[in-house]
């Protein structure tokens, strides 16, 4: 009986562990895709000046939905961590 709690504390750290490095992957990965959105972003400025208006919507589009999907990982990461 006590060997069967001690497993299942072990695996909620465990869950717990893996939904911390969940999240800071989420993070990253959220940091990094703006990071490239912002920097083509200005390399397309840069070759085509004209164009700005249609890049900045595409651009606005694009980090919204980087930052959608970085939430989303984040909220399965809390669920993880509390259910």
């Amino acid at each position: 009986m006590l060997s069967m709690l001690l497993i299942l504390l072990e695996a909620a750290g465990i869950a717990k562990l893996g939904a911390g490095i969940g999240a800071g992957l989420a993070a990253v990965g959220a940091g990094l895709g703006i990071g490239l959105i912002g920097g083509n972003f200005m390399d397309a400025i840069a070759r085509q000046p004209e164009a700005v208006g249609d890049l900045r919507s595409n651009m606005i589009i694009a980090a919204a939905l980087v930052e959608g999907v970085a939430f989303f990982a984040l909220i399965v990461c809390v669920l993880i961590l509390f259910l």
